[in-house]
C-alpha cells in the first residue's frame, strides 16, 4: 500500500497555461479549454498524444468529460470528472497521483474553461437553471441571492463574533487590485483605495461590488507526471509535496459554525503530508470569492489564529511588500474569475515557483499552497507545493 507520506513530492506539475481571461466574445466553454490544454501541454514539452489522463469539470454539464475527451482526441486510461465546484481542480491532484504512481497513466491534463462573462448562455441563466436542477432543500424556497446571501451571512458573523470591520475586508480587496497591477492578465488593473471598496454600491450587506469576484471568461490548465519524468521535461518541476480536500457541508445554513470551514482540515492534512508548516509557505493562492473568504482561510488553513484574520491583513499586509504574498496575480477579485477559480490559484504558485511572475515575481519562492473553495464555503482542497529543493 502506498502512503501519504510516500506519495509526497512523487508528482510535479510539467506545464500550466491561461487562455482567455477576461472578455473572449465567440468562443465557447469548450474552445477556451482547448487552447489553454494545447498551451499547457506544449509549455511541458509534452505532444497530446502523451496525455493519457484527464481531469476535468464543468459548471453546466454532468458528463463534461467526456465531450472533452472527445473535442481534445484523447484515449486516457485515467479519468477523473469529480465536480466539487471551484475547489474540483486541487482536489482532482490527489487521485491523479495515485493514479500516476500505480502506473495508470503517465501525463494527466487537468483542464477548465468557461465563457460565462460573454456566452448567451451565461452565468445569470445558469444561476436560474439550478433552482430547478439543483435545488437545496433549506435554502432554494426562500430564493437568497446566491452565493452573495452565504457570504454575506459568514462574513456579518465573523464581524459579530470577532469584532472584524469592513474595513478589515476592504483591505482584502485593495490587496488583490495591488497585485493585479503588476499583472498584465488581470481584468480589473485601475487603482482601488480603502475608500473606494467602502463606498462602492452595496450587493448584500455587508459585501460591496468590491468585496465581491469578477464575472470573467478564462481558461486554465496544467499537466502533473511523475517526478522523475519531470526531471528531463524542459520547465522546472514544482513538486506536489501535500495536498487534501475536506467536504462539511452543502448549503451554509448547515455549517455548524459559520466562521470555521473544512479548510481546517484540508490545510492540516496537507501539511502533514508536506512536512511543512505555514510558516515554511513563501506565497499564498486563496481562493478570493469574497473578501471575507481570505480572512477564514488564512485562520483556517493556520497562517493567524481564529478570529484574527481581520488584524492579520491590516496595513496591506498581504499586498506587495507586504509580510505574507497573497494572491499575487490579484485573485478572483482583481484578475479572472470564470466561474470556477481554483485552478488559476494553482497555476498562480506554478508560476511564481517557476520565477515568471513578472512584476509581481516574489523574490526568492521556494514553497507555495493554492487553496481551493466550491460551493457555499461547501468543498476546501489545499495543495502544497515546493521546489525541488523542498523534497
Amino acid at each position: 500500500m502506498t502512503t501519504l507520506k510516500q506519495l509526497r513530492g512523487s508528482a510535479a506539475i510539467a506545464g500550466v497555461a491561461t487562455y482567455g481571461c477576461g472578455e473572449s466574445p465567440g468562443h465557447t466553454d469548450m474552445e477556451l479549454l482547448a487552447e489553454a490544454a494545447r498551451r499547457a501541454v506544449s509549455d511541458a514539452g509534452l505532444a497530446m498524444k502523451d496525455i493519457d489522463g484527464l481531469c476535468t469539470a464543468s459548471a453546466s454539464a454532468t458528463m463534461w468529460a467526456m465531450p472533452v475527451v472527445e473535442y481534445l482526441g484523447l484515449r486516457p486510461s485515467y479519468i477523473d470528472s469529480t465536480m466539487l465546484g471551484g475547489s474540483s481542480f486541487i482536489a482532482h491532484l490527489l487521485p491523479a497521483m495515485q493514479a500516476l504512481a500505480s502506473g495508470q497513466c503517465n501525463a494527466v491534463l487537468v483542464c477548465y474553461g468557461s465563457a460565462q462573462r460573454t456566452a448567451t448562455f451565461g452565468r445569470r441563466e445558469v444561476v436560474a437553471s439550478r433552482r430547478y436542477l439543483d435545488p437545496q432543500p433549506y435554502e432554494t424556497p426562500y430564493e437568497p441571492m446566491q452565493p452573495l446571501s452565504a457570504y454575506a451571512l459568514a462574513a456579518s458573523r465573523h464581524m459579530h463574533e470577532f469584532g472584524t470591520t469592513r474595513c478589515d475586508l476592504a483591505e482584502v480587496a485593495v490587496a488583490a487590485r495591488a497585485w493585479a497591477r503588476l499583472n498584465p492578465e488581470a481584468f480589473m488593473r485601475d487603482p482601488l483605495s480603502i475608500d473606494d471598496v467602502l463606498g462602492a454600491r452595496m450587493v448584500c450587506d455587508p459585501l460591496t461590488v468590491r468585496d465581491s469576484c469578477l464575472v470573467t471568461d478564462g481558461a486554465g490548465a496544467f499537466v502533473l507526471v511523475r517526478a522523475d519524468r519531470a526531471r528531463d521535461l524542459p520547465r522546472e518541476p514544482v513538486h506536489v509535496l501535500g495536498t487534501a480536500t475536506a467536504v462539511w457541508n452543502r448549503q451554509i445554513s448547515s455549517m455548524h459554525d459559520l466562521t470555521t470551514t473544512a479548510a481546517r482540515d484540508s490545510g492540516r492534512a496537507a501539511f502533514a503530508m508536506a512536512g511543512l508548516a505555514p510558516s515554511d509557505i513563501d506565497v499564498v493562492e486563496l481562493y478570493d470569492a469574497f473578501t471575507i473568504n481570505v480572512l477564514l482561510f488564512l485562520e483556517d488553513l493556520g497562517f493567524c489564529a481564529k478570529g484574527e484574520g481581520g488584524a492579520f491583513v491590516r496595513g496591506g499586509a498581504i499586498a506587495p511588500g507586504g509580510r505574507l504574498p497573497v494572491n499575487t496575480n490579484g485573485g478572483g477579485l482583481s484578475c479572472v474569475h470564470p466561474g470556477m477559480y481554483g485552478i488559476f490559484a494553482l497555476i498562480e504558485a506554478v508560476r511564481q515557483l517557476r520565477g515568471e511572475g513578472g512584476d509581481r515575481q516574489v523574490a526568492g519562492a521556494r514553497t507555495a499552497l493554492a487553496h481551493g473553495n466550491g460551493g457555499t464555503l461547501s468543498s476546501q482542497a489545499t495543495a502544497v507545493l515546493g521546489l525541488a529543493q523542498t523534497l
